[in-house]
């Protein structure tokens, strides 16, 4: 039996301590398989699926590499979106705590990119970003990559399925050849082994099967008119009331019209899809990730990299166009030992793709009509949360500790109503409990954090 400890890997002694204090145990399948060869200098091309633990599968080596005394970037990670790139640069600096002074920049469109210059212009040993905007970078020549040890490329498929090769071509041919080269996708497509062959050298493959087991998700499937398909989803959502669920629509358009018929219907429900501001897009992700928001309507492009432990349920508004997405669709459900729902809705001109699916999975699907699900009487109960918005983040020296002295102390909030809370550069996100949170938002307001006043509102 293989043994799953990170204390058989080559790490530190306070990387080991670093990984206990963050609730990092015991290896995950991608990490048992890529670690070790990625911690021995190797190029690898590694199968692996979001909520499989490969940040960390890529994250330790690149860290243990870094030089802190050199302020050259040393280490580049190239995502498919902002979210993504934003969770994996957060993931980064937890894993990077027990090192000194590790910077780790973020480089996304739909920011300003002066303040990103102003960041590169004091050094950055990680760069985490998307294609266009480190060519950008590249470009103007705000970031040389001619000391980049270790590049990665985290969600390969979808890069290239979003017309990202050009850069990526552009990007990888100002870094050293001698490079260490990690390439982490979902699915193996051709132009991934082709891009492997031309980028790496001798790579290692390695793959994993997905972190949840199929059985622990319940998966139902209805037939409906297409005109009749926003009322059956709003009927699925009542009946079955889930606590958190991701809509998938395969159309920004959608996302719209579907978001708008919920709020009609006094469901807690937020879009997310690629037509939105950057600052509109963080909002949405940290109400949902924060239990203030109950249903996320979101295109496939939107929602890669959203990481929800805990998601109740994935509901196809459409069923997707291969098999393959439809399974990483409801992998975000029934993960870390929980069951998890999948419900999707199709009709007869999509029964093709409801056979794909059938003939992947290998089974035999049945499906019922969506008028056989009854009504319920019961609304679904607005979400247990409200998140308020702090104006001052990490450049400001906040810190969550901060936050929950500020309400716990002299505005005497009860510390069990308060939820997560997320600082960001500018700006900090908290949890309240629903029926705490006008207090918390008139205490915040008249009181200080940090011996300071800051704007709050509710969002």
């Amino acid at each position: 039996m293989t043994d799953t400890s990170f204390s058989t890997l080559p790490l530190a002694g306070g990387q080991l301590d670093n990984l206990d204090s963050l609730g990092y145990h015991t290896m995950t399948a991608i990490q048992v398989a890529a670690l070790p060869l990625a911690l021995a200098g190797e190029d690898l091309v590694a199968q692996a699926k979001t909520g499989s633990g490969k940040t960390a599968a890529f994250a330790l080596p690149l860290l243990a590499g870094l030089n802190p005394r050199d302020f050259g970037t040393q280490a580049l990670i190239l995502c498919p979106t902002r979210e993504l790139a934003n969770q994996v640069a957060a993931e980064i600096r937890r894993l990077a705590r027990h090192q000194q002074n590790i910077k780790v920049v973020t480089l996304c469109g739909g920011r300003p990119i002066g303040p990103q210059i102003g960041s590169l212009q004091h050094g950055a040993h990680v760069v985490v970003g998307t294609p266009g905007r480190i060519r950008d970078h590249v470009r103007k020549k705000t970031l040389s990559l001619d000391r980049v040890g270790c590049l990665v490329l985290d969600e390969a498929d979808r890069m290239l399925e979003m017309g990202f090769v050009e850069d990526i071509e552009a990007i990888v041919g100002e870094t050293p050849t001698n490079r260490q080269t990690l390439f982490f996708s979902a699915t193996f497509p051709p132009d991934i082994l082709q891009m492997s062959a031309r980028f790496q050298r001798s790579p290692q493959r390695v793959a994993v099967e997905s972190e949840h087991r199929s059985e622990q998700i319940e998966q139902a499937f209805f037939i409906c008119q297409d005109t009749g398909r926003l009322e059956g989803l709003v009927k699925l959502l009542l009946h079955y009331q889930p606590d958190t669920a991701v809509v998938f629509c395969n159309t920004k358009q959608l996302v719209r019209e579907v978001c708008a018929e919920l709020l009609r219907h006094d469901i807690s429900a937020g879009a997310l899809h690629g037509d939105m501001e950057q600052r509109d897009r963080d909002q949405v992700l940290v109400q949902f990730r924060q239990q203030a928001c109950r249903v996320l309507v979101a295109t496939d492009v939107a929602a890669r990299g959203l990481d929800i432990d805990s998601l109740s349920a994935v509901v196809n508004y459409e069923l997707p166009r291969s098999p393959e997405v439809y399974v990483h669709r409801i992998g975000r459900t029934g993960r870390a030992g929980r069951d998890g729902l999948a419900l999707s809705l199709f009709t007869a001109q999509e029964r093709y793709r409801l056979d794909g699916i059938g003939e992947f999975q290998q089974r035999e699907i049945g499906f019922e009509p969506v008028e056989t699900v009854a009504w319920s009487q019961e609304k679904m109960a607005p979400p247990a949360f409200v998140s308020l918005c702090i104006a001052g983040g990490r450049k400001d020296k906040v810190r969550p500790g901060d936050i929950l002295g500020a309400l716990t102390g002299e505005a005497g909030i009860d510390g069990k109503a308060v939820g997560k809370i997320e600082v960001m550069d500018n700006v900090t996100y908290v949890a309240i409990a629903r029926d705490s949170a006008d207090l918390a938002l008139g205490r915040l307001l008249n009181g200080k954090i940090k011996g300071r006043r800051f704007k709050v509102r509710k969002l």
